[in-house]
């Protein structure tokens, strides 16, 4: 696997332990990571960490970001409320293939109470390595930021 670009990490309390064993697995691969937090299992607010790693994401600073949660889906709806972030929970391989392959998705979200420390390690290398397939997909993912928010 090629490493081309720093990795920004996140995580709350109940992902944390997963997020430091990705974090060690990527840094054995040469990856640079910048971590956003959380840095212990003490109870923290998930929101916090994913619009720290979001924002990075969407900014530019960072191409590629990784989240970890107790399920993924509440680092999933806050990340992508974020313009040119596309975050996708996996918890499988073929999701995180495709999620790549179709969407191009620059965060991958993790569920740490859902999934097992290899399957994740696994999860990770599939989705650093596939590449974004471009064409039809592009398309569809330019309409991501045309979409506005509704009001009432």
């Amino acid at each position: 696997m090629k490493n081309t670009s720093p990795i920004v990490m996140g995580s709350d309390h109940a992902g944390y332990a997963l997020k430091e064993l990705i974090k060690d697995y990527l840094a054995a691969l040469n990856f640079q990571i910048k971590d956003c937090g959380a840095f212990s299992e003490d109870s923290v607010d998930y929101s916090d960490f994913g619009i720290a790693v979001a924002e990075k994401i969407a900014s530019g600073d960072f191409n590629r970001g990784i989240l970890v949660c107790g399920t993924g889906l509440g680092m999933s709806m806050v990340a992508n409320r974020f313009k040119n972030v596309r975050a996708a929970l996996c918890n499988d391989i073929f999701s995180a293939m495709m999620s790549r392959q179709h969407n191009d998705s620059n965060i991958l979200v993790l569920g740490g109470r859902v999934i097992g420390e290899e399957l994740a390690k696994e999860i990770v290398h599939v989705w650093l390595k596939t590449p974004f397939e471009g064409g039809r997909h592009q398309k569809r993912i330019e309409k991501f930021d045309t979409i506005k928010s509704n009001t009432i």
